[in-house]
């Protein structure tokens, strides 16, 4: 057999490979028992002679050949091991050879090796397999543990989700609700703890990764190693065993001396690696670490793996990072002293295995494990504190230097107190709050790790009312709506070029000009277009179509009701929309309408996609129908005084049931009606800007033109709204509530 210097290791070579190990050592464990029933079996045979144990001889080669395979390489080896077998097989074939020649035996060795093999193989596979198990229960917790900062890591993914989807029903509620400050107030505070709970996310995805490492790295090369311990020191022990056995032979076999010498030198040269060796040799393969977590962006807000690093996200930081450097010196100690208590358990244990210390070697390694499992749950608490700690100094740097945290304590406020970070309310007893010891800075519960560490320490009773005074206002001028955040990425700039045809009568000079200047006053720049919809350069050629040649728009074209050309507020509309039933509609429900076929109605609010209608009949309103009413065209606009010739505008039908009134006039049975649950109330908007459509699927807008909002902003920075009957894009940023 092969000499080795140092002997090669389960956890450093084998990597993730605990299964199969573990499979091989229960074999090896198992194997014990056809072992211990050989000897029983020999003891039997010994007194029947020669007849009987040539016959035991060869059952066991029969054996032996059959489990080869399995006790050398394991179950699944990489590497097929041909005729080769282990060392410990090696050895097994010698001792079968000499029994061979050792046919004649009597009662007594037959009773010493009951007594002095069979019994101590028992009890030895009891031992190992308790052992054995007990590292396979860990590794499998290890496993466990490993997932579970898998399930972790996702939940954070989804809490981090579900901030962004509150971001995003925040700046919704904006556009449409009664306070904006109020409501603009809450979309920023809902930003900022979605930027500490992506945060948040970012740190799990760093001590998640950190943990996987240490888990193939450390761990479960840990028990890997023990394994294989395991099965070393059952091969010492069976070595010992079956050393006996020989000895055995040799007292009650004088004439044998030769055949035992031969099988005991054999015996001697089965080191405990060698078996280990052959198996690692035969089982090597491509190890392929699992890839690292990498940052997911939510599907509703799009984002980069980058910390956000802004003056509130430091504040956070700063506070995470105060707490995770407080706890890491105490969690290193505690590490280093039960890394010693592991150390000194391990010298122990060898101490026994030479013989020096009369221990029970597997309650020393049980000891062990224990010791072990402590360890790992501190290194963990101390590997996650020291991940945190520089992933926030590895962004923002050590942002704890300098600062002025303040002496909190947990507080029940029984009397109306103002949170001098968000301004909000915070009293009751189930309304738990912290208050600062020296200066007197109150806050929520939640707004703790948000708190700017600016502590002026001890004040006194005036300079703390001062000191209050200060903070609300500053906490009141966060109800006030503010700017975007500044990791939202720049608009694209827009431009606007001369769409004149160069055969417009009187404007040929001016149609190859490219009007690039504001469309309003210097003071009144309209905002940048947002990034989803490119912005293009619209000139004469690349809009000449089959068109009318006229004067520019401004020169005849009238404004929608509530509107002027210049954009200022018009007066009040001097047309209705008018419609005619097709069919006679009975209400139904309240709030509904009856109306008899060929009535003619006002169209108070028309349909947004509900399938409702807003009519008034007379001094009745209610609704009815979409489908049951046909829209009349409306009576000319009167034009707007320019100082030039005036047109007559257009007659347009907002609604596309006039046609389908005019086809199906002779039915008398109306269509099935849509359930009006789903129906809203219309939104208008007001242009601030003007802007010229850039293609099909965008109006062209003047300043203070109105529009009823079709669909909201869904995040892209565009506006469907209805103009001339025609659904179509606008810059939600060119707009305002009317």
């Amino acid at each position: 057999m092969v000499e080795v210097d140092v002997a090669p290791t389960f956890g450093s070579e084998l990597k993730d490979g605990f299964k199969p190990a573990n499979a091989w050592v229960a074999n090896g464990i198992a194997w014990l028992d056809d072992i211990q029933a050989f000897y029983r079996e020999r003891a039997v045979i010994e007194k029947e002679y020669s007849a009987k144990l040539s016959a035991l001889a060869k059952r066991s080669f029969e054996k032996k050949s059959r489990k080869s395979a399995s006790l050398s390489v394991g179950d699944t080896p990489t590497m097929t091991p041909g005729s080769l077998e282990s060392a410990s097989l090696t050895t097994w074939t010698t001792h079968l050879t000499t029994l061979e020649a050792l046919a004649d035996e009597h009662e007594r060795f037959g009773n010493d090796l009951v007594g002095q093999v069979a019994e101590p193989l028992k009890y030895m596979a009891t031992r190992f397999e308790e052992v054995r198990k007990r590292q396979a229960e860990y590794a499998e917790k290890l496993e466990k543990e490993r997932e579970g900062s898998y399930a972790d890591l996702r939940k954070t993914k989804a809490k981090y989700d579900s901030a962004c989807q509150e971001v995003e029903s925040k700046r919704k509620k904006t556009e449409s609700a009664f306070d904006k400050a109020k409501a603009q107030s809450a979309f920023q505070q809902t930003t900022l703890e979605m930027n500490n709970v992506k945060n948040s996310y970012l740190i799990a995805i760093n001590v998640t990764n950190k943990q996987k490492e240490k888990y193939y790295h450390e761990y479960l090369p840990e028990v890997m190693d023990s394994l294989q311990d395991v099965w070393e020191f059952r091969t010492m022990k069976l070595n010992g065993l079956w050393s006996l056995a020989a000895h055995l032979e040799t007292n009650m076999l004088q004439q044998s001396m030769g055949q035992v010498g031969r099988l005991s030198q054999e015996i001697t040269r089965n080191q405990p690696h060698l078996d280990s060796m052959m198996f690692i040799r035969h089982n090597m393969g491509a190890f392929q670490e699992p890839p690292d977590k990498v940052f997911e962006p939510s599907p509703v807000w799009h984002d980069d793996d980058s910390m956000v690093t802004d003056e509130p996200a430091k504040v956070y930081l700063r506070n995470v990072l105060n707490k995770s450097k407080s706890q890491l010196g105490e969690l290193r100690r505690e590490v280093d002293r039960k890394r010693r208590e592991v150390e000194g358990v391990k010298r122990m244990k060898q101490r026994v295995r030479d013989g020096t210390e009369k221990k029970d070697e597997v309650t020393v390694v049980s000891q062990l494990f224990s010791m072990h499992e402590d360890l790992h749950q501190v290194d963990r608490k101390r590997l996650a504190a020291e991940v945190e700690t520089s992933t926030i100094t590895s962004a923002v740097g050590d942002v704890t230097l300098g600062a002025k945290n303040h002496n909190f304590k947990s507080q029940t406020f029984k009397i109306p107190t103002n949170c001098d970070l968000c301004g909000e309310r915070i009293w009751g007893l189930s309304a738990k709050g912290f208050d600062c010891r020296d200066c007197g800075y109150t806050c929520h519960s939640k707004c703790e790790m948000k708190v700017p560490a600016e502590c002026p320490g001890e004040q006194s009773k005036e300079e703390r009312k001062k000191l209050k005074q200060e903070r609300q206002e500053a906490a009141n001028s966060l109800l006030k709506p503010a700017g975007p955040p500044d990791h939202v990425a720049e608009l694209p700039v827009l431009t606007r070029t001369n769409t004149m045809n160069s055969l417009s009568s009187g404007y040929a000079a001016s149609a190859q000009r490219s009007i690039t200047g504001p469309l309003s006053p210097a003071e009144d720049t309209p905002p940048e277009l947002p990034g989803a919809r490119p912005t293009t350069t619209i000139t004469a050629n690349t809009l000449r179509k089959n068109r009318v040649v006229a004067p520019p728009p401004a020169a005849y074209i009238s404004e929608l009701p509530g509107s002027t050309p210049d954009g200022a507020a018009a007066g009040p509309q001097t047309t209705e929309q008018k419609g005619k039933m097709l069919y006679s509609f009975h209400a139904g429900e309240e709030g509904e309408l009856s109306v008899p076929e060929g009535r003619e109605v006002t169209i108070l609010e028309p349909d947004t996609g509900s399938g409702w209608v807003r009519v008034r009949a007379g001094y009745k309103e209610g609704l009815v129908p979409a489908t049951y009413i046909e829209v009349l065209a409306p009576a000319a606009l009167v034009p707007q005084h320019t100082g030039q010739s005036a047109r007559p505008a257009s007659a347009y039908s907002n609604s596309g049931s006039s046609s389908i009134g005019a086809a199906g006039s002779t039915r008398r049975q109306g269509p099935a009606v849509a359930p009006r649950r789903g129906a809203k109330k219309l939104k208008w908007v007001e242009a601030i800007y003007g802007y010229e459509a850039q293609d099909e699927t965008q109006h062209t807008i003047t300043a203070g033109e109105k529009f009823v909002v079709a669909k909201e902003d869904q995040g892209d920075g565009w506006v469907e709204v209805e103009k001339g009957g025609v659904t179509a894009s606008v810059p939600a940023s060119y707009l305002r509530d009317s």
